[in-house]
């Protein structure tokens, strides 16, 4: 009869038998010089790390850990490479399965709706720390690391070199999740056109200031109708001044809460979300992960003035965009792609270990898989049932010289 461990690592790898320590570290000498590099840590350093992984895995030796994470490059080497190296290592298998974004919400859902534990530890956008603070169904982690985990909590986890820990806490300050991996949003440039003196100079001549790196959305308008309406050619091929979200994809809805929204100001100032309405325009009760409404009628500001203007400027911007995106008419859902956190769920059977048990290599914690999408036209939004700031957009693709 198989056990089920909790465990809130995505770094997992096991070996199984009655080999020895010797052949243990042997697997971690092997795992450190081709895999764990590089790394923070010198090699000593992690061969010393893994040796104490080694020693408090023995009592667990022989267990399985069930995990489920979407399906993006991240989870993918924590599914196919990090289990490995955690079985070789410890001695406990971890079967970490990939679904789709969709249906890990749902079995988020069931799990807590059921009491019924499908899977001992959930990597889910961490906006979920609303759920997991008010329905206490995720396992304390500030408590559990304190108190019964103590003796797995790795000693040299330093949780203030984690990105992200301030929104996997909950309102009463304790830790609920680990930040898994970060979604980073970066604009590029062609540094060797604006380096051009025959570009500069007619730039300057246009608008009257000089080219550069924009630091406002005006200079950025600027640039992209320069290049989309004067320049036009360059060495041959046709250029564009302005490229962004577009993709059809389910992950477009984040990058117009997270980004455009809360740039033309929606929402209130304050960290890690504004209070007391966040960067999506929902207004939370205060002190708590409740949400009380998004639309302006109801205290919110998904509606209001700001947003309304950043749609407004979002769709503007395929004017300076390629001819066949403009010309597209899709209807797309999207949700908030956000980024990833770990937690345990309460209903396994066994004790669980803490998501302490991560291996500090930077390949083990972090990767950036960064999107590219576009949209235009009208918006709606509604709240989803499940998360504090969890939710759907429903946007249309229109050419903006369409009535």
């Amino acid at each position: 009869m198989r056990k089920y461990l909790l465990s809130a690592v995505a770094v997992s790898a096991v070996i199984a038998g009655s080999t020895t320590a010797i052949a243990d570290e042997a697997a971690a000498q092997k795992w450190v010089d081709q895999e764990f590099q590089p790394s923070v840590l010198s090699k000593s350093e992690q061969l010393s790390e893994m040796k104490w992984f080694i020693n408090a895995s023995k009592p667990f030796a022989g267990m399985e850990v069930n995990v489920l994470s979407e399906g993006i490059p991240t989870h993918s080497y924590e599914s196919e490479v990090l289990t490995k190296a955690f079985e070789e290592i410890t001695g406990i298998k971890v079967n970490h399965q990939i679904l789709g974004e969709g249906e890990v919400v749902q079995a988020v859902q069931t799990q807590m709706q059921t009491g019924r534990n499908l899977y001992d530890a959930y990597v889910n956008d961490s906006d979920l720390i609303g759920t997991h603070s008010r329905l206490q169904l995720a396992v304390n982690l500030t408590d559990f690391m304190a108190g019964s985990g103590a003796d797995v909590t790795n000693p040299g986890l330093d949780l203030d070199d984690f990105m992200g820990t301030q929104f996997t806490t909950g309102p009463d300050g304790d830790l609920y999740q680990m930040p898994d991996q970060q979604f980073a949003n970066l604009y590029w440039f062609r540094k060797d056109w604006f380096d051009r003196t025959d570009l500069q100079d007619a730039f300057k001549a246009k608008y009257g200031y000089d080219l550069g790196v924009p630091v406002n959305w005006s200079a950025y308008e600027d640039i992209a109708e320069f290049f989309s309406k004067d320049v036009k050619e360059i060495d041959g091929n046709t250029i564009y001044g302005h490229m962004d979200y577009g993709k059809r994809a389910p992950d477009l809805g984040w990058r117009m809460t997270d980004a455009w929204l809360s740039m033309a100001g929606a929402g209130s100032k304050g960290e890690p979300n504004g209070i007391p309405i966040d960067e999506w325009g929902i207004r939370m009760e205060a002190g708590t992960c409740n949400p009380v409404g998004a639309s302006v009628s109801r205290g919110g500001a998904a509606n209001g003035p700001a947003a309304v203007y950043a749609i407004r400027k979002w769709m503007n911007g395929c004017a300076t965009t390629p001819l066949p995106v403009r010309r597209a008419m899709i209807s797309i859902n999207l949700c908030r792609h956000c980024p990833k956190a770990m937690w345990l769920s309460k209903f396994s059977g066994t004790p669980p270990l803490p998501p302490t048990w991560w291996h500090r290599s930077p390949r083990a914690t972090t990767q950036l898989t960064p999107k590219v999408h576009r949209s235009g036209g009208w918006l709606q939004a509604r709240m989803a049932r499940i998360g504090k700031r969890d939710r759907r957009l429903a946007i249309r693709m229109l050419d903006p010289g369409q009535s």
